[in-house]
């Protein structure tokens, strides 16, 4: 009875072993699906950290490309107006230089009736005319009242051809003011057209990085969306070691159970047994005694009790835990002091010299813009270098209330105003920085005060 009873429990201990390799091979598996899911999570985090980071890389260079189209707008309608202005100035130059030659025809036509009427006067007159006055008997009145006529017709001729030479002097003197004028919008159109190909070159490549920032947010977001996949199968499948570990948990611990209650109940029947076993040896021996009455030699009989006690061990699992932990981080003018007479005054040192387009060199050469900068940081003053830009620097003032110093602003061009009526300007190419005494000769757009 007492080695079935340890049959029995050696039974229960392998049984319990073999559920405890089942269930540590799950436990592996499910700690492997759950480093694969944590190392997938990590990749996803890192996949929308950069998508985050691109987004706002695409939102400031979006922001870039909004401002260089505003810019590109005001410059093309700039050139627009420009041309415009240019077709005026040539319609202007066109109608001035007819008005010329027919001056010029006038004053030829009136120089040959003039020649003719002092032909007249001289043949006519002379000493031999004076002499005819005498002698056709008239009195001293008439000889003086057809001198005096004589005298005034050389005095109107006279006046005559001073007018309409002063008359074709005036229209040649307006002809060659236009044509200036005409020259200083062609130079501020081809600096506004060198500008607007800045600008649209600088646009392609900004828009070039925003659709490469575009693709790589498309791919990263399909990576992402993979990865989201892949977590839904990886968080399905730990579901699934789960309820399988569960499962057979409880089975084991159904199966130790049914285990212990049958050793619990094979413990009671050996006792059980072993009781029986004493109290039949207990009745024998009574009976034993009960036959020897007549016998004097008393004999006593013991019998041992045996016990055995039997422990099933209880098999423990291990377990482990994964912290998966994450985290994220975001990284995150000068003035001067100067009279507005102190800069007309320096400005006006370097007429003459050439115009160059971009440039900035008060003595090499300089666009209208560069002069005006240049010639307000000699002061301590920092200012753009762009035309459109000038418009907003200082405060602004009418025409009216224009003083030296002041920035006179154009459609594509910039000037300093001197007084009179007068600007300093970068004019073009062909006549450089130069000074010309209208300041009105085309649209004026703004009047800035920085001093």
């Amino acid at each position: 009875m007492r080695k079935k009873f340890l049959a029995l429990s050696l039974a229960v201990i392998v049984s319990a072993a073999q559920v405890m390799t089942v269930s540590a091979s799950k436990q592996e598996q499910l700690q492997q699906q759950q480093a694969a899911q944590a190392q997938t999570s990590a990749q996803l985090s890192d996949a929308k950290a950069e998508i985050d980071d691109l987004e706002t890389k695409k939102n400031q260079i979006t922001g870039e490309i909004d401002s260089l189209d505003a810019q590109l707008v005001v410059t093309m309608a700039s050139v627009e107006n420009l041309k415009n202005e240019i077709a005026s100035k040539q319609t202007e130059i066109e109608a001035t230089q007819e008005k010329l030659a027919q001056s010029q025809a006038e004053e030829d036509e009136q120089y040959e009736l003039m020649k003719k009427r002092i032909q007249f006067l001289y043949e006519s007159g002379g000493d031999n005319g004076w002499a005819a006055l005498l002698l056709e008997g008239k009195d001293l009145s008439s000889i003086l009242n057809q001198a005096e006529y004589t005298q005034k017709l050389y005095k109107y001729d006279r006046e005559c051809l001073q007018e309409y030479m002063d008359l074709v002097q005036q229209v040649a003197d307006y002809s060659n003011q236009l044509a200036d004028e005409k020259a200083d919008l062609e130079a501020s159109e081809a600096e506004q057209e060198a500008q607007q190909q800045s600008l649209e070159g600088m646009l392609e490549q900004k828009k070039a990085v925003s659709d490469d920032y575009e693709n790589q947010i498309a791919n990263l977001s399909d990576m992402a969306a993979q990865y989201n996949a892949v977590l839904a199968e990886q968080n399905a499948k730990i579901q699934q070691i789960q309820e399988e570990i569960a499962a057979e948990e409880a089975a084991k611990a159904a199966e130790e159970a049914r285990k212990a209650e049958e050793a619990r109940q094979a413990a009671e029947a050996a006792e059980a047994a072993r009781q029986a076993e004493a109290a039949r040896q207990a009745a024998a021996a009574e009976a034993a005694n009960n036959a020897a009455n007549n016998t004097t030699t008393t004999e006593n009989t013991s019998s041992g009790n045996g016990g055995s006690n039997t422990a099933a061990p209880t098999p423990s699992n291990g377990g482990s835990s994964y912290d998966d932990s994450s985290s994220s981080s975001d990284n995150s003018s000068s003035a001067g002091s100067a009279t507005g007479s102190a800069i007309v005054s320096y400005a006006t040192q370097f007429i003459g010299n050439p115009y160059v387009w971009g440039g900035t060199s008060l003595t090499n050469g300089a666009d209208c813009s560069g002069f005006i900068m240049s010639v307000y940081a000699h002061f301590g003053y920092s200012l753009p270098h762009s035309s459109s830009e000038l418009r907003g620097v200082g405060r602004g003032v009418s025409y009216a209330e224009a003083q030296p110093g002041d920035i006179i602003c154009y459609s594509g061009h910039v000037a300093i105003y001197i007084g009179g009526g007068a600007i300093v300007h970068a004019s073009n190419e062909r006549d450089g920085i130069k000074i010309s005494s209208n300041a009105a000769y085309t649209t004026i757009l703004a009047v800035r005060r920085v001093v």
